[in-house]
């Protein structure tokens, strides 16, 4: 990576951590720009989890360099954490008090918080503003969940798998959401096991795979990186569907309209998805 590190949200080099026998993440190297969107993809039990606790300074390493806003989260202040936000897997919110009650309780917490009532809109919940969260559906809580990771207009928001149980719609409201905060200068690090999410929200992405990196870059880079061609489908004159698996689809497609003397029936150009890409980093190709 050319950009330097002080320009650099979060610089993490050759990070190391071990449960018993189990190495969770072995050698992780990151960086991630001040003001983009980070994705971090990867299959359970890859190590993506228990990196984005160590950055949040709620784990500790066993090895390598770890700077996050200009500081060791290992170290770090109170008014460090005031700086990050975070939205868990679990639920973290009170069951009795309402939405509107426990975003303005957690305001307090932070020195400029953003303003509740309207946290509580950018994240659709102003028509339960006044419900109690155990009244809440699991779709709605999460959306809390999310109103308390961003209350604190952090500088770096982390977010752990943050559209688990939220509907289509939901999700895309989100979406809008993370792109508003990016816009606003906030440093996003996003894990999330959907693919369509990370390519519609990261500027950049890592895949991780048994605790390492193993490619890393914008989305379209990786599926031309790591992506196998092209396929091309048509319909044969007496209808029987043709695929053919190319690394030149334009002169595969030229060679069809010369056959068919124009229109070639059925045609249709795929390449390689994010989520192709994927599976084959992962090892995964033979799961889908």
């Amino acid at each position: 990576m050319t950009t330097h590190a002080n320009e650099l949200a979060v610089h993490v080099r050759g990070l190391r951590k071990r449960y018993g026998e189990v190495t969770a993440v072995d050698g992780i190297d990151l960086g991630i720009r001040t003001g983009e969107v980070f994705g971090l993809l990867g299959p359970n039990g890859a190590g993506k989890s228990s990196t984005v606790e160590i950055l949040q300074g709620n784990r500790d390493r066993d090895a390598g360099e770890v700077s996050v806003l200009g500081a060791d989260p290992a170290h770090a202040t109170r008014a460090w954490r005031s700086r990050v936000g975070i939205v868990w897997q679990d639920e973290s919110a009170p069951a009795e008090l309402t939405v509107a009650e426990t975003v303005r309780h957690f305001a307090r917490y932070y020195p400029r918080p953003r303003d509740p009532e309207e946290v509580i809109g950018l994240v659709g919940l102003e028509g339960k503003a006044g419900s109690r969260i155990k009244a809440l559906s699991g779709g709605q809580r999460r959306r809390l969940d999310v109103a308390l990771g961003v209350i604190g207009d952090p500088e770096l928001l982390l977010l752990d798998e943050p559209t688990t149980g939220f509907d289509p719609a939901a999700r895309r409201q989100f979406w809008d959401l993370i792109r508003k905060l990016s816009v606003e200068g906030t440093t996003i690090l996003l894990t999330t096991h959907y693919l369509e999410e990370a390519e519609a929200l990261a500027d950049r992405l890592a895949v991780v795979s048994r605790g390492r990196v193993v490619a890393e870059g914008e989305p379209a880079a990786l599926r031309e990186r790591y992506g196998s061609g092209a396929t091309v489908e048509w319909n044969e004159p007496d209808g029987a569907p043709r695929a053919v698996a190319t690394d030149t689809p334009t002169r595969t497609v030229a060679e069809l309209m010369r056959r068919f003397d124009g229109e070639i029936p059925g045609l249709q150009v795929s390449r390689p998805t994010l989520e192709d890409v994927y599976l084959r980093l992962t090892g995964q190709e033979d799961a889908r």
